[in-house]
């Protein structure tokens, strides 16, 4: 069995106070080795962004560990975390408050290059010439512009893209990257980190797109209000879902000729003393689904 880059085990995550907490992440599981890719699919605020970011000790834990490159980060410095985060690329959610909104464009994805052992500034801007390139900035007038007043979402969304292939990383985490692009940039940039994987790099993508993860990793976890409800290989996932809400997610997806089927009744309270969080909304739950595992 390969070492695997990144390791989370029974990784949970609570916000808010000790008295009312919130869960984010419960008890997740995850492994990415060299050259794999997977996808981690769920709606808004089932808890893909908290995951990556606790992967990368950026949001704390309530419980489980991580392992980064055989380090378990609860035990690592902030020096240490520092050093392990160089070897990762990271592309947030959020393109309007993730470059640094006083420079252009190829200065943004020159500045990582220039931090440690730089090649030289000269070598780093032909470098952040050509991700911008590979990442479908082709107009090079737009690399003068300043990230803040001149770029679109879907422009600084590619600077981001760019900027976090900047050192060539091991592991990369992306969070929505190709939200704000086009079909045929979409694909441009998912045709990008297939090949990034091709040649080893471990990939963490975290989509609401049901069907872009299935086309883009070799494996697809499913969230729901925090709980890995399903993890399976990504060709199996549209073909055979298991859980009640992938089928859900699923049916979802549009058919010409076939109007969309969705569900009406949203999810109710959440809480960690009963059984799965889905069974209130699911077509298929039985008494067992509102108990608890032992």
């Amino acid at each position: 069995m390969k070492p695997p880059l990144l390791q989370a085990e029974k990784l949970s995550v609570r916000f808010g106070s000790s008295k009312n907490p919130v869960l984010a992440i419960a008890e997740a599981d995850l492994r990415i080795c060299r050259g794999e890719s997977l996808a981690v699919v769920g709606e808004s605020g089932s808890g893909k962004t908290t995951l990556l970011r606790a992967c990368l000790g950026l949001t704390a834990t309530s419980g489980g560990s991580i392992t980064l490159f055989d380090k378990d980060l609860s035990r690592c410095s902030r020096a240490e975390l520092v050093t392990l985060r160089r070897r990762c690329g990271y592309v947030p959610q959020d393109p309007f408050g993730c470059v640094p909104p006083t420079l252009c464009a190829i200065d943004a994805v020159t500045e990582p290059m220039l931090i440690g052992d730089s090649p030289g500034k000269k070598a780093a801007s032909e470098r952040a010439g050509e991700l911008l390139l590979e990442c479908g900035l082709l107009d090079r007038n737009i690399w003068k512009e300043r990230v803040r007043f001149s770029l679109s979402g879907g422009q600084r969304q590619r600077v981001s893209i760019a900027r976090a292939l900047a050192l060539d990383p091991e592991l990369l985490l992306a969070d929505e990257p190709s939200s704000m692009q086009d079909a045929a940039t979409r694909k441009g940039i998912m045709d990008i980190l297939r090949q990034r994987c091709e040649k080893g790099m471990g990939l963490i993508l975290a989509t609401h797109d049901l069907l872009l993860a299935s086309v883009s990793a070799s494996h697809v976890m499913v969230l729901y209000r925090g709980h890995v409800v399903e993890t399976s290989p990504s060709l199996d996932l549209l073909s055979s879902p298991i859980h009640p809400y992938t089928r859900a997610l699923a049916a979802a997806l549009p058919v010409m000729g076939r109007a969309p089927r969705i569900l009406l009744r949203g999810p109710g309270s959440q809480s960690e003393e009963r059984g799965c969080d889905f069974s209130e909304r699911c077509p298929r739950r039985t008494a067992k689904c509102s108990t608890p595992p032992s």
